[in-house]
């Protein structure tokens, strides 16, 4: 029978490593020819939407799909993972917390491979939910000293901060300027929901990596047009998903200033059919929009831990 894992299940099991692990996996078996992911549709009421994402990781041994409902009450995530062999169902998995991690360690990842190795200074854009995910990532893949967070919110950032602070062992401090969070940083991260660019491209240092994730839909624009021109690499969790919801990219694609085959794909790098950072000065920039593997291959895992700790509800079917 399929096991259910709740939040509270989930929040037990998953480490960042775990996710990081897991979306590493799931960008490899992509750029190898051993996934399949097909980019997110939605259906939209007045009121209420539904996000689907689905995808298989063969080589791991499932298929399946994430689905969650967006609403002015808030939102409701699952991922249903199903054996790849046999089409039995194997889990439905709360997908909330894991989908704030995974999304983090997307740019974990990103970061691993495409930021130089010798960054200390980070600044972050946004205090909620995915910055969290975002600040947890980047303490466990570079040495980082200290993170640089400005947030429009900021009656909750000083708070962010020290929870932040006393969860990674970085300092996470405030800043009171997007100029505070961009000047000095060799690492820039940009979790937010706005539709206009958060800081100006001149403010941005040689050799800069920026991990861009809030923009997944073409109404949503984090980084100037300037910026993304400023930038010698740009990856992709995957191109057609990238032209279907990068709303930072869009505007250059439709003006004829951005060609889809300047986009690299963050397995091609991985794997090495790509090559990532060429020299300390280049820029790079990676859009995260979220890939149903990256999901799967996270919840895998999870289950995997629930089913050695005795976690979980079995489901009549």
């Amino acid at each position: 029978m399929a096991l259910y894992l709740s939040e509270d299940d989930v929040k037990q099991l998953l480490t960042m490593e775990l996710a990081i692990e897991g979306v590493e996996s799931a960008h490899r078996d992509l750029s190898l020819g051993l996934a399949t992911d097909t980019p997110r549709v939605r259906s939209r009421l007045p009121q209420t939407a539904l996000h689907i994402l689905q995808g298989a990781l063969p080589a791991q041994g499932v298929i399946g799909y994430k689905a969650y409902t967006s609403n002015r009450s808030g939102n409701r995530f699952h991922v249903h993972l199903f054996d790849a062999g046999s089409g039995v169902p194997l889990a439905v998995v709360s997908a909330d917390f894991l989908g704030m991690m995974r999304t983090g360690a997307a740019s974990g990842v990103a970061a691993r491979w495409l930021a130089r190795k010798d960054v200390v200074e980070a600044g972050v854009f946004g205090s909620g939910w995915q910055a969290e995910g975002h600040v947890r990532a980047l303490c466990a893949v570079m040495p980082l000293q200290c993170i640089k967070v400005f947030s429009r919110k900021a009656d909750r950032l000083a708070a962010f901060c020290h929870r932040m602070s006393e969860q990674t062992g970085v300092a996470v401090v405030p800043v009171g300027s997007p100029e505070e969070a961009v000047r000095g940083s060799g690492l820039i991260g940009t979790a937010t929901t706005t539709s206009a660019p958060l800081f100006d491209a001149d403010w941005l240092e040689a050799g800069a990596h920026i991990n861009a994730a809030g923009s997944n839909a073409l109404i949503r624009q984090e980084l100037s047009e300037a910026a993304v021109r400023r930038c010698d690499l740009i990856a992709v969790d995957s191109v057609p998903t990238a032209l279907a919801e990068a709303g930072d990219l869009f505007p250059l694609l439709e003006k004829g200033r951005l060609h889809e085959r300047q986009l690299l794909e963050l397995g091609d790098v991985i794997t090495g059919r790509r090559a990532g950072r060429e020299t300390r000065e280049h820029i790079t920039l990676f859009e995260s929009q979220g890939m149903a593997i990256q999901d799967l291959a996270v919840a895998l895992r999870v289950v995997k831990r629930a089913e050695e700790k005795g976690l979980g509800i079995r489901l009549p079917y």
